[in-house]
């Protein structure tokens, strides 16, 4: 035999090893042991998680209750004790009606979905394992060999039933599934529509101004103003008020100026988070870095002074955008071009839902007016995209979702075909063999843990990747984009972790069965017809079973970790034991966390599309799914009652959402219901009685739609029905509308720009280290800096020396270690927003813009007759009425002035700033004078950048700074002489 036709042989032989590992079966064996391991580390695991909680509970509330320290009386949750399990009695004695105002709607309807699925599993649990399990048992034949155990779970599914033995109780249970999960889901739409209507009656909800306010989309050039809105509102409704409109103006390039300005303060906090950590012994060399790629092309790849470099580009940022906004704010400017959308705002609720229900089908001119969302749920830079922009973002993100689906198949068929059966890898592995053959108790537990474990964290990186690429689809609001990563999250996992995933092997099956006769010299189109390509797959979908089975008991442990908040105080402790933490880092991380809708609901639905897809094969998996929603039902009732809060409150617009998916889980476990009545019992009678299922599922969408979708949308109720509380309390919004073009100006024209934390340690040390860096060269400020830099209070460090309290304005703010907590900083628009909703869990409003005037202007509102009562102003002297008698304010936020502590202002205030008189730097005199920054350059003077250090000592140009060497210490002077 010639060589060459010795290794082709081998090649295919080993080929053919590959393909028949491919159509191996589970062994037994390991599904029984592996069945056991998965259900003793789950329950022991979470048993032994949730004692950890109970003890650590009482000693941090700060982890485990933060919404107890922050949240103001109205939303604050029910008192909890101290004993080891009295987190139990709250959530027993709180009910549905209590929670929409202590969590929010939202919150709600997640609560309620959950409590649904633990219904609908317990009855399918009944149904399936009462009449399923014994009939498989009962009709099958050809056991498995092994012990009693592993027969009987083996012989739980289809997969031994002689063909053709009529089995009608499939048809049966499969129509008794499908009632009872429609009469749930009917149940509780007419609950949500109960429980949306005292969402629109509620008093916080009537005295919103979103919740009279009418959002207009995709205007038309000519109607772009105030009496445009108005005449295209009034022509879809006309109302006994007069609704005030606002055309949105555009903003330039504010916002872009704004997310850079943050990213170089965070940038500069975290560079002196590090520095400072020691305050009496600093490093000899200062920190460096390279600029930003507006300023690389400057700096001939050099690194320069990283504090210097983030203070002037911080300086310089504020500036631009001061200027921006009082350009925007400019009445006379040719420039303020009219965006394509606007809000008007009406008298009362009614009438505002009336006309968003009259135009709910309205689209003259392509006009698109529906009722607005809260401000902060606003996408503000996809506002400005029209609706060809929008349509083009969502195609090219399709494709990539596209392609990362189709990506995803490849190793996930490689984990189905070998992590899920290792016995699979033995085979075509003949080094593993022998270590599988030796230890099979020790890989039955690899085998229990190996899948799931890189499905999990598949699951835990995708919500981030798919967020990411929603973000650039276009969407117009957080509560639309977070539809959609939900959308795509769960059509991915149906698609890559359900079907490919449990069907690989059977297709393989078909596959390696025609390739194996073409390499025996059999007729490919006789294999074709023998490969029974449904029986295959029904196979296949029998011995991948026992995973889900395993993979549901261990997401318990999950629901567990997610109680104890493991990873977020592992990842605590790490940051503050081997990082450099910034004070603004510390406080977020005391503030309470955002729950993350988008992915908690794409577990659920993926979970019950598992386990209805599997009802008829494997019933077990259905008390298994039961279980679960039992636990977390509990856990996460506490989590959002204590612990998480909703960032973005939609009013509970998931739900329609969830119930479509809930109603396409069922169609899919239909189909596979259908499949294997085909493929076990070969009865085209019994497939029959399946046509009618998928068609009443939609006639009963229809049907719900119809009926409840108005009711959980508009209110339309009469205004004489009202109570007097809440008629009051629209009365009073009457002298406050003038302020939609606060409400819903762009956040770049208002929003205060956040200020550098230090921490107070490091107070003293900061003094030297911009006042220092001057003195020590010999220099004067105004013989080599382009930054005028006054002189330093000794006794305020970040003050400016001689300037008396009134006109302080801080560079810095310097946080105590006492203070170090997010109750000090709730009030202030930069934490509040992002960790509070909007502020409202803490009672209070998001700051509008303290000029009125300008703010109308900017967002080029019609004039009304209606007086506006003045919009809160951050840092004003005047004090609420219950600190006029002096003291502290139990948040830290108002001294005993009424002043708020570490105020900001927008305002420009060179003349008072710590840093005043930002010119051109290391120009010459003619380029400062054309008003360049720091990160431009010109052609007849020296570049910014130029003067930054480059080696940790001196400056560009500066006299004898580069002509010896010098340490740090010399650009310190002595201590004691501040």
């Amino acid at each position: 035999m010639e060589p060459n036709e010795g290794s082709s042989i081998a090649r295919r032989q080993s080929g053919n090893t590959f393909l028949t590992a491919l159509q191996a079966s589970f062994a037994y064996q390991f599904q029984a042991d592996t069945l056991w391991i998965a259900l003793g580390t789950s329950i022991g695991s979470m048993l032994v998680i949730t004692l950890f909680f109970s003890l650590l509970r009482p000693l941090n509330n700060t982890v485990y209750a933060p919404k107890i320290r922050h949240a103001d009386k109205k939303h604050a949750p029910p008192p909890i004790g101290k004993g080891l399990f009295a987190w139990f009695s709250p959530l027993i004695t709180t009910h549905e009606d209590q929670l929409v105002d202590k969590v929010g709607m939202d919150a709600v309807i997640f609560l309620r979905f959950t409590k649904m699925c633990r219904n609908i599993f317990l009855v399918l649990s009944i149904i399936g394992c009462g009449v399923l399990i014994p009939v498989h048992i009962f009709e099958s034949s050809n056991y498995p060999t092994g012990s009693p155990t592993e027969r009987a779970f083996a012989t739980m599914t289809p997969q031994y039933v002689l063909e053709g033995t009529p089995m009608w109780s499939h048809v049966v249970c499969t129509w008794a599934f499908d009632i009872t999960i429609v009469f749930f889901l009917w149940r509780n739409y007419r609950a949500v529509a109960g429980l949306k209507r005292l969402y629109f009656e509620n008093s916080e909800y009537r005295a919103s101004l979103h919740s009279r306010t009418i959002w207009l989309e995709d205007i038309p050039q000519h109607a772009r103003s105030g009496p445009g809105l108005v005449g295209i509102l009034e022509s879809v409704k006309r109302t006994a008020g007069t609704p005030q409109a606002v055309i949105a103006r555009k903003v330039k390039d504010l916002p872009e100026l704004i997310e850079q300005h943050s990213q170089s303060v965070r940038k500069l906090e975290s560079i002196l988070a590090k520095y400072l950590k020691n305050p009496d012994k600093l490093p000899i060399s200062r920190p460096m870095l390279r600029p930003s790629k507006n300023d690389r092309k400057t700096s001939q790849g050099r690194q320069i002074d990283a504090i210097d470099y983030l203070t002037d580009r911080i300086i310089g940022l504020k500036t631009k955008i001061i200027s921006a906004r009082a350009e925007v704010d400019d009445q006379n400017n040719s420039h303020r071009e009219p965006m394509p959308y606007g809000f008007a705002t009406y008298e009362n609720v009614e009438e505002a839902h009336a006309v968003a229900y009259a135009a709910r089908k309205y689209h003259t001119e392509g006009v698109s007016i529906k009722l607005a969302p809260k401000p902060n749920d606003l996408i503000w830079n996809n506002l400005l995209l029209a609706k060809g922009s929008r349509r083009a973002k969502r195609f090219v993100n399709n494709i990539w979702v596209a392609l990362l689906t189709a990506v995803w198949i490849v190793p996930n068929s490689l984990i189905a075909v070998f992590l899920t059966r290792l016995s699979n890898l033995s085979a075509v592995w003949p080094a593993f063999a022998a270590t599988f053959d030796s230890n099979p108790t020790t890989w039955a537990a690899v085998q229990a843990v190996a899948a799931p474990g890189l499905t999990s964290l598949v699951y835990l990186l995708l919500p981030i990747v798919f967020r990411r690429l929603q973000i650039r689809a276009g969407d117009m609001t957080k509560t639309s984009r977070e539809h959609h990563v939900m959308h795509r999250l769960y059509a991915f996992f149906v698609f890559n972790n359900l079907i490919v995933f449990s069907t690989v092997s059977g297709i393989w099956s078909f596959v390696s069965l025609v390739i194996l006769s073409r390499n025996n010299n059999e007729s490919v189109w006789d294999a074709i017809n023998t490969g029974d390509l449904p029986s295959k797959i029904m196979v296949a979908l029998c011995t991948v079973s026992p995973f889900w089975v395993t993979w549901l008991l261990q997401r318990n442990l999950g629901a567990a970790v997610d109680l104890a908040q493991i990873i977020n105080l592992t990842w605590i402790w790490f940051a503050r034991t081997f990082m450099n933490p910034t004070p603004r880092q510390s406080i977020e991380w005391t503030a309470p966390p955002s729950f993350d809708y988008a992915s908690y609901y794409n577990y659920f639905l993926f979970y019950s599309t598992v386990s209805l897809c599997y009802a008829t094969i494997q019933p077990i998996v259905l008390p298994v799914t039961f279980l679960y929603f039992v636990i977390d039902c509990w856990l996460k009732k506490y989590l959002l009652l204590y612990v998480f809060i909703t960032k973005t409150e939609s009013g509970g617009q998931f739900w329609k959402v969830l119930f479509n998916r809930v109603l396409f889980a069922t169609i899919l476990a239909n189909c596979i219901a259908a499949l294997v009545i085909k493929a076990a019992f070969g009865s085209w009678t019994m497939l029959g009685c399946m046509v009618p299922l998928p068609i009443l599922l939609l006639g009963f969408k229809i049907y719900c739609s119809r009926t409840f979708d108005d009711q959980c949308k508009y209110h339309l109720d009469n205004l004489a029905a009202k109570d007097p509380e809440a008629l009051a309390s629209t009365s009073d919004l009457k002298e406050r509308n003038a302020r939609i073009g606060e409400k819903f100006g762009h956040p770049a024209l208002y929003r205060p720009l956040i200020v550098p934390m230090v921490h107070a340690k490091a107070e003293g040390v900061l003094a030297e280290i911009f006042q220092g860096r001057l003195e020590s060269v010999g220099a004067t400020a105004s013989e080599y800096s382009e930054i005028a830099m006054r002189p330093m209070s000794t006794g305020k460090r970040g003050k400016i020396a001689g300037l008396g309290p009134e006109s302080k304005q801080e560079m810095f703010k310097f946080v105590p270690e006492a203070q170090l907590d997010f109750s000090y900083y709730k009030n202030q628009p930069e934490f509040g927003d992002e960790y509070g909703g909007g502020g409202e869990l803490y009672g209070i409003e998001t700051p509008s813009r303290p000029q009125m005037a300008a703010s109308n202007r900017a967002m080029g509102s019609v004039p009304s007759s209606r007086a506006g009562s003045p919009a809160p102003v951050y840092g004003l002297k005047r004090k609420p009425a219950m600190f006029r008698d002096g003291g502290y304010d139990s948040d830290g936020s108002i001294d005993s002035r009424g002043r708020r502590l570490y105020s900001h202002s927008n305002e420009s205030e060179s003349d008072r700033r710590l840093l005043a008189g930002a010119q051109s730097v290391g120009m010459t005199d003619d380029a400062a004078r054309e008003g360049y920054f720091a990160d431009s350059t010109h052609e007849t003077g020296q570049t910014g950048l130029d003067r930054w250090r480059t080696g940790g000592t001196g400056y560009v140009g500066v006299p004898g700074a580069d002509d010896e060497p010098l340490d740090y210490q010399t650009y310190r002077p002595a201590r004691g002489l501040l």
